[in-house]
């Protein structure tokens, strides 16, 4: 369980970094999505590097698509 804090505290970290450089909001939403995806997927799969690869490109992909239309209702 601590290791999902730490993995979620990095994830965090990290959105917030990026979105503090002006990036869009599918920039954003990509990378949180990966490091929260890949964090999610490693505790669910025992730390297994297919289940955290696996967990990254699906919170990526899932991150991307809500950065899309977030910057589409904000335009």
């Amino acid at each position: 369980m601590n290791r999902l804090f730490i993995a979620f505290g990095i994830a965090l970290g990290s959105v917030l970094g990026i979105a503090g450089c002006g990036s869009t909001g599918e920039t954003v939403g990509t990378v949180g999505g990966a490091a929260v995806g890949g964090a999610i997927g490693s505790e669910v799969s025992g730390g297994s590097t297919m289940g955290t690869i696996g967990g990254a490109a699906a919170g990526g992909y899932i991150g991307h698509q809500m950065g899309e239309r977030y910057e589409e209702r904000n335009r």
